[in-house]
């Protein structure tokens, strides 16, 4: 039987697959490449093109690999962008994944892992780490359509011979330790991605929201998940659901933070290059501090991090932009031999 991954030609899903495959599963990819990439997904996945909410490409995938589980991650998720064009949000992180859920239970399908988010909190109206009883208040159109998704995993367990896992996670970052996938997508806007762009010369500087926050330099504070102790958070949960033990909501995150400046400071060491850093007035919403209590992943699940601390999701980063800078630069050699040798 076989697990089929959802955007998992995406940044979170690429990390997923080769987890999946490190534990001996057998692993299909649907993604309609929107912001993946074809070259993340690991040889050894059977990938399809196309859409979660393409019922009788669904079919296809569910005859073809006998589908056990789905860990779907296909989704949109830029908070901007979802204040902008709402219905798209709506559309694609809720109507296409109850699509994907009803095909799924019509299937037999019985085990979900539902890659949901932070953002269904909204505010904190203090620093202590969230738990997941408290109050669900989502300030953007993304975290409402990861809500309204929990809402309808909720009701469908409910209902159908059907049970689930969603994890609401907070800031990821880093890649792969054995440099197999990372975060690629352009015009990425986690702070890590971008703090090691610049340092790299790929952007020109890093905005830098509200120095006047009650945190310990007033930046404000968040906890950055390395992304490859995520994955292992989902395996966990399939795993827990393969066991029969229930459907679960859980956050996923260190219980600590970092600042704003602490991770700009970490770049600048470990890449020994200072850039260009602006500062700018609060935003709207921005909460001082937000650090996840992972307690209920740690003790249902049996999750236990293995790259918990900044330097080392930072330096998996570093790695990782480098990388790509080399697998540009390889590109446009590549190019460059085409054009000559049409002349």
């Amino acid at each position: 039987m076989a697990i089929l991954v959802t955007g998992g030609a995406g940044y979170i899903g690429s990390h997923m697959v080769w987890t999946l495959l490190d534990a001996g599963e057998q692993v299909v990819v649907l993604d309609r490449l929107s912001t993946g990439f074809r070259w993340a997904v690991a040889p050894e996945a059977r990938f399809y093109l196309g859409d979660v909410a393409d019922t009788e490409l669904l079919k296809t995938i569910f005859i073809e690999n006998d589908i056990e589980a789905i860990i779907h991650f296909a989704g949109s998720a830029v908070v901007p962008a979802s204040v902008a064009d709402p219905l798209s949000y709506y559309d694609n992180n809720s109507g296409k994944t109850r699509a994907l859920m009803s095909a799924a239970v019509s299937a037999g399908i019985r085990h979900f892992v539902f890659s949901s988010t932070a953002a269904v909190y909204g505010p904190q109206p203090s620093s202590a780490p969230v738990k997941e009883s408290a109050s669900l208040n989502p300030e953007n159109p993304y975290g409402q359509s990861k809500l309204m998704t929990e809402f309808m995993l909720r009701d469908a367990a409910a209902a159908y011979d059907f049970n689930y896992v969603a994890l609401r996670y907070f800031n990821v970052a880093g890649a792969d330790p054995l440099g197999r996938a990372g975060q690629s997508t352009s015009g990425a806007t986690h702070l890590i991605k971008v703090a090691c762009e610049a340092a790299l010369g790929r952007r020109d500087s890093v905005s830098v929201y509200g120095l006047d926050y009650p945190t310990h330099d007033g930046t404000g504070v968040r906890d950055y998940i390395h992304v490859s102790d995520l994955a292992e958070a989902h395996l966990r949960a399939l795993q827990h659901l393969r066991r029969e033990r229930g459907s679960l909501v859980a956050n996923c995150g260190y219980g600590a933070g970092y600042s704003v400046l602490d991770v700009l400071n970490m770049v600048t060491r470990l890449h020994g290059q200072a850039f260009k850093i602006h500062m700018a007035p609060r935003r709207p919403g921005d909460s001082a501090s937000v650090v996840a209590d992972a307690t209920l992943a740690n003790r249902v699940l049996g999750w236990t991090p293995r790259y918990d601390s900044l330097e080392t999701i930072v330096r998996s980063a570093l790695d990782w932009e480098l990388s790509l800078m080399s697998r540009d630069g390889e590109d446009l050699q590549g190019l460059h031999r085409v054009l000559a040798a049409s002349f």
